[in-house]
């Protein structure tokens, strides 16, 4: 097991990377749950692979689980999916002091985090993440929100957990499509920082898809200490540091937007497609060169993510992608900063960038042969 603190002032708090970690999950968190009652909310099919383990570990320690369940899907974080849940959590007398579990991916974490910031001004929530992308990524740092119909994650709050706990075991059922998925928010952190964890999954890549113990758990152990850093020197992004974490958003954001955030597109998908755009459109600004935007894009294909905007099929232009962009939660005084490669293992935030020529790129990748 691997314990990696979040470093924060007054509000620090550990993710634990390792195998079997839902088995201890009373003896880790005991300190946090007050009451024999503990409400747990999860992910259906998260419920369906991992509940009776869970139940299991906190029953023997003399709690009471009592579940609420969250169909799959960006569908469940709305203002009625909010509303559902908070009522739920007031009716099991929730206070304060207690700590909801999330049991299954981002979405579940983002619901019940929100929740959880503002039921009763805030109580506390324990991380169970259950998917690659929320073990490397969403589960860490505190952002929760739910989406409207004005784009996505545009309403929410920084409510950091006190405790995540990643077991890695609970990959094993994950669905391949889910681990690509969550391997792009991976070799994200190779891209925009870590040139060396870059070229290090150029080799072992294949292996933490195929979940191998050693690799996996190399792979959400770098990413997450990556993520704690940023965290860290920048926890409500006001330095531009945090920003950077974004990288492939801003484009991935408009495509999932275009596809109606459905599985049409994933969410990590949409990330991994969006790197690519970020790695050409720096090249097309002169920042890196096209060998360096063509290596990321090949090692996002490498790993059967796409890499390729005009794959998508979308019937729109490119216009239409960077007037979903006007809706980004990253806005500031009418311009969008753009998160852009110098090299790989080297992002910056950009903030000179014009929608009109980003328009007129994604045309180009829109009709590329």
């Amino acid at each position: 097991m691997v314990v990696i603190p979040v470093e924060l002032a007054g509000r620090s708090y550990d993710v634990l990377v390792g195998r079997g970690l839902l088995e201890q999950t009373a003896d880790k968190s005991g300190h946090l749950l007050r009451k024999a009652s503990v409400p747990v909310v999860a992910d259906r099919n998260a419920r369906i692979h991992h509940g009776v383990r869970l139940e299991n570990a906190l029953s023997a320690a003399g709690h009471a689980v009592h579940w609420y369940d969250v169909e799959p899907g960006e569908a469940a974080k709305s203002w009625q999916g909010l509303e559902r849940l908070t009522d739920w959590l007031l009716a099991q007398g929730v206070e304060r002091g207690d700590h909801v579990i999330a049991l299954g991916g981002g979405v579940v974490g983002d619901l019940t985090g929100f929740a959880c910031s503002i039921l009763k001004r805030g109580c506390g929530f324990i991380q169970v993440p259950t998917t690659l992308l929320s073990q490397v990524d969403s589960s860490v740092g505190g952002k929760t929100a739910i989406n409207t119909a004005a784009g996505k994650n545009l309403i929410g709050a920084f409510h950091q957990p006190s405790l995540v706990l990643a077991d890695t075991t609970c990959l094993d059922s994950l669905p391949d499509r889910e681990m690509r998925a969550g391997y792009a928010e991976v070799i994200k952190y190779g891209i925009l920082g870590d040139a060396d964890f870059f070229d290090w999954l150029a080799d072992h890549g294949p292996a933490v898809l195929a979940r191998d113990d050693a690799a996996l758990a190399q792979a959400v152990a770098t990413s997450v200490a990556a993520k704690a850093r940023i965290v860290a020197e920048d926890e409500r992004e006001t330095s531009g540091t945090r920003a950077l974490l974004n990288l492939g958003h801003t484009f991935g954001h408009a495509l999932e937007a275009e596809t109606g955030f459905s599985d049409r597109l994933l969410h990590g998908e949409g990330v991994a497609l969006g790197m690519v755009l970020a790695a050409r459109y720096s090249a097309r600004r002169g920042l890196i060169s096209a060998a360096d935007a063509e290596r990321v894009a090949s090692a996002i294909a490498a790993v059967g993510l796409p890499s390729e905007l005009n794959t998508l099929g979308l019937a729109c232009d490119g216009r239409t992608l960077a007037d979903h962009m006007l809706h980004d939660k990253k806005m500031d005084a009418g311009t969008l900063p753009f998160v852009l490669l110098k090299a790989i293992g080297e992002a910056f935030l950009a903030r000179d960038i014009e929608l009109a020529d980003v328009a007129e790129f994604l045309d180009t990748q829109l009709q590329a042969a």
